[in-house]
């Protein structure tokens, strides 16, 4: 479905783009739960290395962080971002010219980092900038508390999906991102990504990826018997059509000072008793981490580089 001005209008008038369904009229000015209106807003668009090899190669990912959140986990690793008072408005014109200058700066991919809650106008520059000369794959990269109908919306403007699956229970869901739906959506959301991607889909020559997705799971403290449940899950779900990305780089920032349970690190112990499930359970395709990754290094500054 192509993005009109007319339908980015009504879509944006009466916001349900994410299961929050807010209802925000955001068009007026109005903030949905995301804390964002129907004007763009980014933080950083910049070459970024840190993500899976096959996504950032040598060169970097072109990625572009976009204000404001519709999940706000408590934990967020990007919280000044996610609460949507960092930030520039661009225009629909200048997120295609971002993109196209990422790709002249030689990025491997346009990554898109948190659109939920700006998915018409993401496929509005998208389908601009394809038509000016983008070329390179177009990632989209999120939390996954999605709704299936806003994704449908990405069809054949995305090659590259970089999904989350954080939560299988809806206690912990609930607790820790207020979403005690998060894995009924979440789960529903990547069945639609693999719709549109199916299989992995990689350059020999230089390992990047093509098309296809990645989900990623980061191991909170403690939660290892919930990371099982949903790496088992993916496993039965995809088997191996699917690349799974196990993390363990989250990093307790001030912010959960006072939440004991998010106030520590992922242990090594933790984090090698579920990379040896997913071995046990026939995970063959996938990313881990070695040590040393838990800290603010992933953490960019989000001082509004590439935008202007």
């Amino acid at each position: 479905m192509s993005i009109t001005p007319d339908l980015l209008n009504r879509l944006m008038s009466d916001c349900t783009l994410c299961p929050r369904s807010c209802h925000a009229d955001r068009l007026a000015g109005q903030t949905g739960f995301c804390g964002q209106t129907a004007e763009l807003k980014a933080a950083r668009a910049a070459l970024h290395y840190w993500e899976e090899p096959c996504i950032s190669g040598n060169s970097g990912s072109g990625a572009v962080f976009f204000s404001g959140c519709s999940l706000k986990c408590v934990f967020c690793q990007n919280h000044n971002i996610a609460l949507g008072k960092t930030g520039k408005n661009i225009s629909l014109e200048r997120a295609a010219e971002i993109f196209l200058e990422l790709q002249d700066k030689g990025a491997a991919n346009i990554n898109l980092v948190t659109g939920t809650h700006f998915i018409p106008q993401i496929a509005y520059a998208l389908a601009s900038a394809k038509a000016q000369g983008l070329s390179v794959p177009v990632v989209y990269n999120t939390g996954s508390y999605e709704e299936v109908s806003s994704l449908k919306l990405l069809d054949g403007l995305v090659d590259i999906y970089l999904p989350d699956l954080k939560y299988y229970s809806p206690e912990l869901s609930a607790k820790y991102s207020h979403a005690a739906d998060y894995f009924e959506k979440a789960s529903a959301a990547i069945a639609e990504m693999y719709r549109q991607t199916g299989a992995p889909v990689l350059d020999h020559e230089s390992g990047l990826m093509l098309r296809g997705i990645i989900v990623r799971h980061m191991l909170l403290p403690g939660e290892t018997k919930d990371s099982k449940k949903i790496l088992r899950y993916l496993n039965e779900t995809y088997r191996n059509n699917i690349y799974i990305s196990i993390m363990n780089q989250y990093t307790p920032l001030e912010h959960v000072s006072h939440i004991p349970a998010l106030n520590q690190q992922v242990t090594e112990s933790e984090y090698e008793r579920v990379l040896s499930f997913s071995e046990r359970i026939g995970i063959e395709y996938g990313f881990y981490q070695e040590g040393g990754t838990v800290g603010e290094s992933f953490i960019p500054e989000f001082d509004g580089e590439g935008l202007e």
